[in-house]
């Protein structure tokens, strides 16, 4: 007896320290809020440039209205998006260069073909190498309607060798997200000497869009350098996109300062054991908002001062996170 009162003591102490841990973490609807920052967001960056193409990646289970597969559409999220982006569809899920299970490719693909009835474009990254899996890659995605790009390294630091030409390689001269028919995930330029280095090598390319990074060694890019990356080596012209996350911190980014850590700033919480250097933040909060679009010196407001078409947002799938805390 006396030691089932012990247990049951010990329980409850477990439950309130448990609960403790977190107690700076706010009870809220945490993917209304990702929807409710990537719309404002949106909002910002077109009334500056109505034209601005706003990517989310991952992060799908937004546009449904209760996050399930099967759910009803949430008409006003998918209204200010103009695409949505999915990594391992088909390959790279567990493992890179393996192929995804197919529960789970089925499950992502449920919420890709939702937005995509509502007119979204759907840009899939699968991380394979081997020739056969790229192909089947690239295959098997357009065989659903998606536009996607076969990434032989994780890292997304290079053009791959193979194929030889872009899947679907083109000469026009694409002006909006609707008609491309591949895309090119550069945005770690470090095997790059230089941004004359990297622009070079893209512009003998015909990717019909580029993803890439605001920065080259900590410096942006120019809005010139950035037209012309728009350049195909065919004389077609491309999309320009920059990656921005918005779901985590990266202390190698111009706004970082050195003083910081968890709580201090408020909306700053704990690193992320798979990424060092990338933090978990309170992306609800006004002050982080702020640094992302809008405030003094923010990191939208850089990308469209450099004359990107729009940005791939990344870390969406944040509210998973703070779901499970």
């Amino acid at each position: 007896m006396k030691q089932g009162f012990y247990i049951q003591i010990f329980i409850c102490m477990l439950s309130v320290f448990l609960a403790s841990c977190h107690r700076d973490i706010p009870d809220l609807d945490f993917k209304q809020e990702m929807r409710n920052f990537v719309q404002a967001l949106s909002s910002y960056a077109k009334a500056v440039d109505p034209e601005f193409i706003i990517i989310p990646q991952n992060g799908q289970e937004l546009t449904t209205l209760n996050g399930d597969n099967n759910g009803t559409a949430d008409i006003t999220y998918l209204s200010f998006i103009d695409g949505q982006g999915r990594e391992d569809l088909f390959y790279g899920y567990d493992d890179d260069n393996q192929a995804t299970p197919s529960v789970e490719t089925e499950y992502m693909a449920d919420f890709l073909d939702l937005a995509k009835e509502f007119g979204l474009s759907i840009l899939v990254t699968d991380y394979c190498s081997t020739s056969s899996k790229m192909d089947d890659s690239y295959s098997k995605n357009n065989s659903r309607g998606y536009v996607s790009f076969a990434a032989d390294h994780r890292e997304l630091d290079n053009i791959p060798s193979y194929p030889s030409a872009p899947f679907h390689e083109n000469d026009t001269e694409v002006n909006s997200l609707n008609e491309i028919k591949n895309f090119l995930y550069l945005i770690n330029p470090d095997q790059f000497t230089s941004k004359q280095d990297f622009i070079n090598a893209v512009t003998s390319t015909n990717w019909d869009l580029l993803i890439m990074d605001l920065f080259f060694n900590e410096e942006p890019f120019l809005s010139a350098e950035v037209e012309t990356l728009r350049n195909k080596a065919n004389g077609g012209k491309r999309l320009v996109v920059s990656y921005m996350s918005i779901g985590e911190a990266e202390d190698y980014r111009y706004y970082w300062k050195s003083n910081w850590k968890k709580g201090n700033p408020e909306w700053l919480y704990k690193e992320n054991p798979d990424w060092e250097g990338n933090y978990k933040v309170k992306y609800w909060m006004e002050d982080w908002k702020q640094i992302i679009f809008g405030g003094e010196n923010a990191y939208l407001d850089k990308i469209l001062e450099a004359g990107f078409d729009g940005v791939y947002l990344d870390i969406i799938d944040a509210f998973e996170y703070f779901e499970e805390l």
